[in-house]
């Protein structure tokens, strides 16, 4: 059942998804070549500790880390390593941010130096199906109409959208209703109402949408066909004027 949310329960809610905004600001002067992934988590656990929050994906079904780390053809779930990031890489960083109970969800996609312009059209694009998923995140909309858009976006760009992984719900756990496709029919899915809190967190590959699980650590997802993968994610509260971004970053 999808919970609907009082104003001082998205407070609460707001307070998390700003920390989480604030680490992604951070990360900017920290993501470049020549830096190990494990640096950027090391960057994660500490800014949000410090700023009084629990790395919520820390532990969670036992995975390890505090944050996310998927370079290139890795889609999610990617392992801090020691890999050194190079130029043209493309890293997403995602990361769950727990204070006082409540949670605040965002990945994000940074370009490591330059990069080619395919790899530069695919992150553009996949900024822009977050943008305009999330502009059809409307009291009286359905569920629906966020994936149709950011599909119809995606693929007239001539890129594919990820189907096995989703948004969601999120508050006082990381995962809750309702689930978020990325891809479908307009006027399809629940009906969006006033008070839902849910992520929009759109995958977007180069090539097919196929993926696969890495065997070995249990968590990373691959695209299947090695192409680029670049990920967008917000966590959203649906207002009678619309929705508001609650890890909205300043650039």
């Amino acid at each position: 059942m999808t919970n609907i949310r009082t104003s001082a329960q998205i407070d609460k809610i707001r307070e998390a998804s700003k920390i989480v905004a604030g680490c992604h600001e951070g990360l900017r002067s920290v993501i470049k070549p020549g830096i190990q992934t494990m640096e950027i988590e090391h960057f994660v656990d500490k800014y949000m500790t410090s700023h009084g929050a629990k790395p919520a994906q820390k532990g969670y079904f036992g995975y390890p880390f505090a944050s996310c780390t998927s370079v290139n053809d890795e889609i999610c779930h990617g392992f801090p390593s020691k890999y050194v990031l190079k130029e043209g890489d493309l890293v997403k960083v995602d990361m769950v941010a727990e204070k006082d109970g409540w949670m605040g969800d965002s990945a994000w996609c940074y370009a490591v130096g330059g990069l080619s312009a395919k790899a530069q059209k695919l992150m553009t694009t996949g900024k822009e199906c977050l943008d305009i998923g999330i502009k059809k995140a409307v009291v009286g909309n359905r569920l629906g109409d966020i994936g149709y858009f950011i599909q119809h976006h995606a693929e007239k760009n001539g890129f594919s959208v990820v189907r096995d992984y989703t948004g969601h719900g999120i508050g006082q756990q990381m995962h809750e209703d309702p689930t978020v496709l990325h891809y479908g029919e307009r006027g399809r899915g629940i009906r969006i109402q006033e008070g839902m809190v849910f992520t929009v967190e759109p995958m977007i590959n180069a090539g097919e949408y196929d993926c696969y699980l890495d065997e070995q650590n249990g968590w990373t997802v691959y695209t299947y066909d090695g192409s680029l993968s670049v990920q967008f994610e917000h966590t959203i509260a649906i207002t009678g004027n619309g929705p508001e971004i609650l890890t909205l970053q300043e650039y």
